[in-house]
């Protein structure tokens, strides 16, 4: 998961001996595929062993460490084991059901669109209510329940499109749909890479791993997701995330004017290949 690929990121650079165990045969199944098997490259590259479609049968404490004993027999032996297996609501102590609140049998709780609990004046945010567990929302989700707990009026969420970043190194990030959703949608699609050794840029950070992908509609060139791995993708995602927000097409990039020399320009390069994919650029989709 995304919380296991950051740690075991963080103590390789750290010249930490790191083994990755998943019982899922692909690592961060919700991401992009290209884009996950990018990252599981470049973490093997790094020096961390991957163990992955085979769960743990059990974990023995010994003299000088853990051992985890996997399905298939094998065993790893470490100094220290770091569980990250995913979240549970922490409500057991809280007493809830005085109120009438009851919690769902993993500890979160349920709320309403103002994220208002079954209880009336009791509202619950970020963690506790499930996915998408983000600090960046959860700050939002604490908003739009303080304006409807003491003004009472609804407010909807300030983002449809909402981007998800992972703290590895190097970092990845995405907003909106994957290659994966939109084919299983039947969406017509285009998509239009840039590499960040072909930035100057990039050049100069001497970066040859990062990645930039747009995706878009084939039709009127509708911008439907973004892709990043590398320096700077946490941040650089939210342009491609404003431009989907105010529904704008990939012709913005090719139209707009970039500092340089910018990672960001990469989002320029990105889109002139989108269109050299479709054959041609034509007028864009809103003339005459």
């Amino acid at each position: 998961g995304v919380i296991g690929c950051e740690w075991a990121s963080i103590f390789s650079n750290l010249d930490i001996k790191i083994t990755l165990i998943d019982k899922r045969q692909k690592l961060l199944g919700f991401f992009d595929a290209e884009f996950a098997e990018i990252l599981f490259r470049l973490l093997r590259e790094h020096g961390i062993d991957m163990v992955l479609g085979c769960a743990h049968q059990r974990i023995n404490v010994v003299d000088d460490g853990v051992e985890v004993v996997l399905e298939d027999g094998q065993t790893v032996k470490s100094e220290v084991l770091l569980v990250a297996a995913g979240r549970v609501g922490n409500t057991d102590t809280l007493g809830l059901k005085h109120i009438g609140l009851r919690p769902q049998p993993n500890g979160m709780l349920e709320v309403d669109e103002d994220y208002r609990t079954s209880v009336p004046n009791v509202f619950a945010i970020g963690d506790v209510i499930g996915f998408p567990m983000l600090a960046s929302t959860a700050m939002d989700q604490g908003r739009l329940a303080a304006l409807a707990a003491f003004t009472g009026c609804h407010r909807a969420p300030g983002q449809k499109y909402l981007p998800f970043g992972i703290y590895t190194i190097p970092e990845v990030s995405y907003v909106g749909e994957t290659e994966e959703s939109l084919q299983q949608a039947g969406h017509p699609y285009e998509k239009g890479v840039a590499n960040f050794f072909e930035l100057p840029r990039g050049q100069i950070n001497n970066d040859h791993d990062g990645v930039l992908k747009l995706l878009f509609d084939r039709n009127d060139r509708k911008l439907l997701g973004v892709h990043i791995i590398g320096e700077r993708a946490t941040e650089i995602i939210h342009i491609g995330q404003a431009v989907m927000a105010f529904g704008g097409t990939i012709d913005y990039f090719v139209d707009t004017v970039m500092n340089y020399p910018t990672i960001a320009e990469a989002y320029k390069t990105a889109a002139m290949d989108g269109l050299n994919r479709l054959g041609s650029r034509g007028n864009p989709p809103d003339s005459n």
